[in-house]
């Protein structure tokens, strides 16, 4: 299922995760999004808008619902995004889901925006990359990032993994944490290896 939102590359997602296998249905329903097996946040352009979008649909309360009862979200680009704390962009603060702390703010680049092909740092014990060559390049688009990851274990709590790139500096690639997976890449506009992510997320489901 993917969450329509009125923003992201929805009909590119939806043709990704049909090539490897799924049956995919693109809904703003409230009941849909939450029984769905796996339910895709995909997201471009700013911060404020994708959250503004996201609150019309109460999609910010269906995905915390979902994880709340371990029913996988993966949030892709912007989607990956808005699952932090807040996003600063042209001044302006904007509150995200708060499912993760951590501040999404521009990259520190001499080219921006970050467009094109990029290899990634996957972490031992990685379901999303797992079968994916080390090397392996990946397709993102953005200026903007997670430059500082601040959620680390205690009693009770594994330490989510978490894949870093760098452009400028060090940012934040993709996340595993339990029910809750994202990618600051396109895996739809990532050729093969994006579609192995994408089968892996799935055989999550």
């Amino acid at each position: 299922m993917i969450l329509d939102y009125g923003s992201g590359n929805l009909r590119s997602a939806e043709r990704a995760l049909a090539r490897v296998g799924a049956d995919v249905t693109v809904t703003a329903d409230w009941d849909a999004a939450l029984e769905a097996d796996g339910l895709v946040v995909p997201g471009v352009g700013a911060f404020s808008a994708c959250m503004e979008g996201l609150k019309s649909v109460r999609g910010d309360q269906i995905v915390g619902r979902r994880l709340a009862g371990g029913r996988p979200v993966l949030g892709i680009c912007v989607g990956m995004q808005i699952l932090f704390e807040k996003g600063v962009e042209h001044g302006v603060h904007t509150e995200g889901c708060g499912e993760w702390p951590g501040t999404v703010e521009r990259l520190d680049a001499p080219v921006l925006p970050h467009m094109g092909w990029n290899t990634v740092n996957v972490p031992s014990g990685s379901v999303l990359f797992d079968g994916i060559e080390a090397g392996t390049r990946f397709y993102f688009v953005h200026s903007y990032g997670v430059r500082d990851w601040r959620l680390t274990a205690g009693p009770g709590f594994n330490q989510p993994l978490v894949t870093w790139a760098e452009h400028g500096v060090p940012f934040v690639a993709a996340v595993e944490n339990g029910p809750l997976s994202a990618t600051q890449f396109h895996p739809e506009k990532s050729g093969d290896a994006g579609a192995a992510l994408l089968a892996n997320w799935l055989r999550t489901l």
